[in-house]
């Protein structure tokens, strides 16, 4: 026989008939803990990096990866204005990684109703900005229409600011923005968006950029920023930093400086939250693959007692311990895969449920989304199986030493 170690293992495993009653619950205990902690695992990582994601998709739906800005401009949405032109949209797009490019135009304003009043942004876009992100989150109507050759009235207000004002769909307000002398504009309620993001809901509105340009006596070249999109969120710091490198140099026709910004450098409150989360899953992992491992090495320790009969048959017959440990060893790699196999079905079932029908809800306002967030990565899935698989085995090595002390002359037993 090519390899009786295994052969043994698996009439040790697979052979019901051969096993002792006590045998069975050891197995079940080992198999079980293999299983809860690989499933904790994938539950684990598949929240954290769909909360991750849902948060970041939120930040950067609504400021884009990388926003270019004045040299002089504060922190504050009344920013000083640059310049836009065809030929700098050209210099930016043709940047490696750069997707899309968005100039837009902010305002500070006061919604106004016949009853209550509120402070918002009004952020004006351009006739080709990219709503995918808007059109994922719009709950009511439908979006603004935005020509360039007229101004558009039309602006998509937050579930937030419609509730706390009483508006709706088709409604007109007025609002009021403050500067050398008080200007109102009525806007037209086209459509309601709710993404629970409140730093954002409560605050932002959507509309034309060319209102924004009137309202600050700009040029129609003038924005109060460019957004870019970049295909590779994990590259939107080496890309703001080569587009600094790239316009420090190049102020525009009013004499103003270029300042890219990834939204990592602009957020780094959201950002630096997001990253303790990993802290917190390692320690998951962690915790997880010592409770797999230490199960597993119990019900090793008892089925090599249970079995030192024929440990000492074994080595009567020739057999030296490290021939005996692969035997037990590949025993434990069955008793590993079997509660992989269910800790996969286990984790990744529940994690289907949630991901389709939210059953476990959140705060909002907490936690910036209404349901616990799953993200199934088949990559990420994979490399905590090979993980637990590996970890598991090594635990077992020093406890499968065990068979050396036992000796044939006291556990042979004749019947």
């Amino acid at each position: 026989m090519n390899n009786w170690k295994l052969y043994i293992a698996n009439r040790i495993h697979f052979d019901k008939s051969n096993r002792k009653k006590a045998t069975p619950p050891a197995i079940r205990v080992a198999v079980a803990g293999v299983a809860l902690g690989l499933a904790v695992m994938i539950l684990s990582v598949a929240i954290v990096i769909g909360f991750k994601q849902e948060i970041r998709d939120k930040v950067v739906g609504f400021g884009s990866h990388i926003q270019i800005t004045s040299f002089d401009s504060n922190m504050t949405y009344e920013k000083q204005p640059i310049q836009y032109t065809d030929s700098l949209g050209r210099v930016l797009i043709a940047h490696e990684g750069v997707t899309q490019v968005n100039p837009v135009g902010t305002k500070l304003g006061m919604l106004k109703t016949d009853n209550d009043f509120m402070g918002v942004v009004l952020k004006g876009v351009m006739p080709g900005y990219d709503w995918t992100f808007f059109q994922k989150y719009l709950v009511e109507g439908s979006l603004p229409v935005i020509q360039d050759s007229v101004t558009s009235n039309e602006v998509l207000i937050s579930q937030s600011i419609a509730n706390k004002l009483h508006l709706q769909v088709g409604d007109k307000i007025y609002c009021y923005f403050v500067q050398d002398q008080v200007r109102a504009r009525r806007f037209l309620v086209s459509g309601i968006y709710r993404t629970d993001f409140s730093d954002y809901d409560n605050l932002l509105m959507i509309g034309d950029v060319q209102q924004v340009q009137r309202l600050n006596g700009w040029n129609p070249d003038q924005y109060s920023e460019i957004e870019l999109l970049v295909n590779d969120f994990d590259q939107a710091d080496n890309i703001a930093y080569d587009l600094y490198t790239q316009l420090i140099d190049r102020p525009d026709d009013y004499g103003t400086h270029y300042y890219p910004q990834s939204i990592r450098t602009l957020n780094p409150i959201f950002f630096g939250w997001l990253d303790l989360l990993d802290m917190n899953v390692w320690i998951i992992l962690i915790l997880m693959a010592a409770v797999s491992g230490f199960t597993m090495i119990s019900g090793l320790l008892i089925i090599i007692l249970e079995r030192a009969n024929m440990i000492g048959i074994l080595k009567a017959l020739g057999a030296n311990n490290t021939s005996i440990r692969e035997i037990f060893l590949y025993v434990s790699t069955f008793l590993v895969g079997k509660g992989m196999i269910w800790g996969n079905v286990i984790g990744i079932t529940l994690c289907l449920i949630q991901q389709q029908f939210h059953i476990i809800k959140l705060n909002p306002e907490a936690y910036y989304v209404p349901y616990v967030p799953i993200e199934l990565n088949p990559w990420y899935i994979l490399w905590l199986n090979l993980g637990c698989l590996i970890i598991s085995v090594l635990m077992l090595i020093a406890p499968s030493y065990i068979v050396a002390l036992i000796r044939p002359a006291k556990s042979i037993k004749f019947e």
